[in-house]
């Protein structure tokens, strides 16, 4: 007789576990309201897929997510890895920030074994609330041995995508979670598993490759988003002023910097504030000119968006301020 797979749940609040006045609300509800032994139980017949066991990190909207919890997070998770009794992790979060802890978890976590993220876009009281399905299919993939070594992954609506990869693309859909120019890892099928094959690799590079064992923050970056008439610097210097160790600059189409701006970022780098220059678009790679790379000192953030570009650069600020090698590791990314 085949193992059951042991599955712990870790519960953080968000729309998944939220509750709204009425049945065919989908707005106006309040996030993390439900506890993770409700959410189990909301489930019919989840105990048939997995031996299961939760904890409650936190139950907070996740709009109102700090690195703090992410640095408690990251330490959960990595205890949960090295229990023996522990086959996969599921982490219940709110869709806001989902991406930005997915990947931040890719980046601190080191273990083989499946960590999965999922949400809801509608609430747990909604008449058809998501929540139910995607905690099924999260426990589905984190209790089979296919998912081991594939990085953390997301689930939601169906499919499976990587946590470097997956942003929010839409805010009212089921589908809004997407990964542009790739696509999803895998799509699930009722009780099946089919994983693309483009998306069936091993343990993805970065993972776990940064460790934040001991930390009690993160250093400080800041985004500054790039639009008409944004070129006099109010934001940069007030960044600065406020003790940035680091700027993401999201800029218009390929990185492009407006002139006025150019120079002040410029002196920004020579400073020894590490400038990465990522862009407001929804998808493509940055890819910067000789001059900006050599002259100006500008990090092109690759295919990351501005809020995982601000992830990377603070976890590398944790090891190193020297512009190449940051320019270094954003370049493993490609």
């Amino acid at each position: 007789m085949k193992r059951k797979a042991n599955v712990h749940i870790i519960a953080t609040g968000g729309t998944i576990a939220g509750r709204a006045a009425s049945a065919a609300a989908t707005v106006g509800y309040k996030a993390g309201e439900l506890t993770v032994g409700q959410l189990i139980a909301s489930v019919p017949g989840l105990d048939k897929l997995a031996n299961l066991s939760g904890e409650q990190l936190c139950n907070i909207d996740s709009k109102d997510m700090q690195e703090a919890i992410w640095l408690q997070l990251a330490e959960r998770v990595e205890a949960a890895a090295e229990r023996k009794d522990v086959d996969g992790i599921v982490i219940t979060h709110g869709t806001d920030t989902l991406e930005e802890t997915a990947f931040f978890l890719q980046l601190t976590v080191k273990t083989d074994k499946p960590i999965v993220l999922t949400g809801a876009m509608r609430p747990a009281t909604a008449i058809s609330a998501d929540g139910p399905m995607n905690i099924w299919q999260s426990v589905q993939v984190a209790a089979d041995k296919s998912a081991t070594g594939r990085g953390v992954l997301v689930v939601m609506n169906g499919q499976i995508n990587g946590a470097e990869t997956v942003t929010k693309v839409n805010v009212n859909a089921l589908e809004a979670f997407q990964s542009p120019g790739r696509g999803p890892m895998g799509v699930m099928i009722d009780e099946k598993i089919c994983w693309n094959e483009s998306g069936a690799c091993t343990l993805p590079t970065h993972s776990g490759s940064v460790s934040v064992k001991n930390l009690t923050q993160l250093p400080k970056v800041r985004i500054i988003y790039g639009y008409v008439g944004g070129d006099d610097g109010l934001f940069v210097k007030a960044a600065l002023r406020d003790e940035a160790r680091g700027l993401v600059y999201a800029a218009c189409g390929n990185g492009s910097v407006p002139e006025k701006l150019t120079g002040l970022l410029k002196e920004t780098v020579a400073s020894g504030v590490p400038v990465v220059i990522a862009t407001r678009c929804g998808g493509g790679i940055v890819v910067l000119s000789e001059e900006m790379t050599e002259i100006n000192g500008f990090i092109p953030a690759g295919p990351l968006n501005p809020q995982k570009a601000k992830i990377l650069l603070q976890l590398a600020l944790t090891k190193t301020s020297d512009v190449k090698e940051i320019q270094q590791l954003f370049a493993s990314f490609l």
